[in-house]
């Protein structure tokens, strides 16, 4: 198993961080990294993005709806939403993520 293979593929594409084997570099450039925060009852009705999106839940509890299937999501799980994807999302707790849109090149 790689080093790297928990990772969503978007993810284990980026470049090695010089001198920190197994560590990925995320250059700002070509991919905005958002920090979020959804109260509970939140809800995101369905919609798609432009961008390949990759997120990780660090606090709280998501139920992700994807192509007609639905997923809860907690501390520590990854998602992969790719670009042009209709989903929606509930955030059933007090939810923090932290999310990377890709930008398609």
């Amino acid at each position: 198993m790689s080093k790297n293979s928990e990772f969503p593929e978007p993810i284990r594409r980026l470049p090695p961080l010089a001198g920190h084997d197994g560590a990925l570099k995320l250059d700002a450039e070509g991919c905005d990294v958002v920090f979020a925060t959804y109260t509970a009852g939140t809800v995101l009705e369905p919609h798609n993005h432009e961008t390949d999106n990759v997120g990780v839940v660090t606090r709280g509890a998501i139920l992700l709806t994807m192509e007609g299937k639905s997923e809860r999501l907690g501390p520590g799980d990854w998602y992969h939403v790719p670009a042009g994807t209709i989903h929606a999302a509930e955030f059933l707790e007090d939810t923090t993520e932290v999310e990377f849109w890709f930008h398609n090149r």
